[in-house]
């Protein structure tokens, strides 16, 4: 049995994960709470432009 790698890689559906702006998320700062149940977290935009979540 032959199967065609190229034609199930491309029939896969569009990625449907919701996409947000860190910098909207942080109001354009650099820190942000991030609420989970009854967990919050600090959502950090570092000056080399990376993310850290903390708890």
């Amino acid at each position: 049995m032959v199967v065609n790698v190229a034609r199930e890689t491309t029939d896969r559906p569009k990625d449907t994960l919701p996409v947000y702006e860190a910098s909207d998320l942080t109001n354009g700062g650099d820190l942000a709470r991030i609420k989970l149940k009854d967990q919050l977290y600090t959502l950090r935009i570092t000056r080399a432009g990376k993310l850290i979540l903390t708890k």
